[in-house]
């Protein structure tokens, strides 16, 4: 069993690297897609908000799938997919054909998303400790790859089609080939479990709406960082055009850094307190960016950002598969609706204040919702087990000791 999970753990980790680089490959080159296809200023923002809008229409969608399809499936054919259509996106000479591209690309991300996260809350119940947070470091990691290797080909004037190919040819087999060892919980451990728990647990929104919130506000705050971090640094506090895409690279670097040492955290001090902790630091790092007289202390808030927000998006989807133990997937997939429902909101939120009001005074309302998130942290902690003997629930990799699936 060691050895299935082990495999199950590394080849997940590496389909996060994959939709990290994924990812990073289309949006740090949005510009020169526009430019390809001659995207206007105005229809810009309807492209780039129909890419969330269908992946959580497929997020949604998986929800349903996963009744009759294992989310191993789901993903060893969402990610192909997702590579495909990025290079159709880089191929395309039409308009419309990019928007069948992105369409493509967004819907089999909500469904590549969810998945990715099922497994990823599955393996932790298998093991028995948190490790959902070195998956998102993966994540974060494929980011930084993917982020300078579309600097390569802005830097080489390379062609869309012509900087995404190779990354396709090479990442595509390997994931076809990872995804052999993905593991399924079903017909093992977590099964029972979940039998324990309640076969067929009906997912209570009022009991999953606190973690929805916090999943929102968390993802408010990046799409604050992504989208405004340059135009802060260099509008707001004077730095020059080559410092102000400095901010975005250290944000990514801390939350790599952050999250591969997280489930040490988990571990020692609770879920609850990590997320605790990481709500003030992010709140601490949005005030230190509003109030910052110059270029450098700005930095040094948004370093803080990357260390504090990091944490809230794993231990979101682990405290989502512990409160519904017997519905862990439903109750994932529609979490996920919700990264997409901040990414929609931060952006616009923040260049509306900013235009109203002022750049300052627009990260503190982030800073507050952040904190809004140390009301729920409850929401966080280990549930109790349904004899009411006041103990966690027994592990899921002790509970199927001597079983011959997971």
């Amino acid at each position: 069993m060691t050895d299935v999970l082990r495999r199950g753990r590394a080849s997940l980790a590496f389909s996060f690297v994959v939709q990290g680089v994924a990812f990073a490959l289309l949006v740090t080159r949005i510009p020169a897609i526009q430019d390809r296809y001659g995207v206007s200023d105005a229809l810009l923002p309807a492209f780039l908000a129909a890419v969330p809008v269908l992946a959580g229409v497929g997020s949604v969608a998986t929800e349903r799938l996963v009744k009759r399809v294992r989310p191993s499936r789901l993903l060893r054919w969402s990610q192909p997919v997702v590579l495909l259509a990025l290079l159709g996106v880089g191929a395309g000479e039409r308009m419309v054909e990019l928007a069948v591209a992105l369409a493509a690309f967004g819907l089999a991300v909500g469904v590549l998303d969810a998945s990715m996260n099922m497994l990823g809350v599955s393996l932790q119940r298998s093991y028995g400790r948190s490790i959902m947070l070195s998956f998102h470091a993966a994540y974060s990691l494929g980011g930084i790859v993917g982020a300078s290797l579309a600097w390569v080909g802005a830097h080489w004037h390379l062609a869309l089609w012509v900087s995404y190919l190779p990354v396709v040819v090479v990442l595509l087999p390997a994931v076809l080939v990872g995804s052999r060892w993905y593991a399924d919980d079903r017909g093992g451990a977590a099964t029972e479990v979940e039998e324990t728990a309640g076969e067929g647990q009906a997912v209570a929104f009022k009991l999953l709406l606190p973690l929805c919130l916090v999943m929102t506000v968390a993802y408010i705050g990046d799409s604050t960082v992504s989208n405004w971090s340059a135009k802060y640094l260099q509008d707001v506090l004077g730095s020059s055009e080559q410092m102000a895409t400095v901010p975005y690279n250290v944000y990514m670097v801390t939350t790599l850094l952050g999250r591969a040492i997280g489930d040490l955290g988990v571990r020692r001090f609770g879920a609850a307190a990590v997320v605790r902790g990481g709500a003030l630091v992010a709140a601490g790092g949005f005030a230190v960016v509003a109030a910052a007289p110059g270029a450098w202390v700005g930095m040094l808030g948004f370093t803080l950002l990357g260390l504090g927000l990091c944490v809230l998006v794993p231990q979101t989807f682990a405290a989502a598969g512990r409160l519904f133990p017997g519905a862990s997937d439903a109750a994932v997939a529609r979490l996920n609706v919700f990264n997409y429902v901040g990414f929609l909101i931060g952006s616009p939120l923040v260049g509306a204040l900013g235009d109203l009001w002022s750049y300052r005074g627009a990260m503190l309302v982030p800073m507050v919702l952040v904190l809004v998130t140390l009301v729920y942290a409850r929401s966080f902690a280990a549930q109790p087990d349904r004899y009411g003997d006041g103990h966690e629930r027994p592990r899921t990799a002790d509970v199927g000791r001597g079983s011959n699936g997971l």
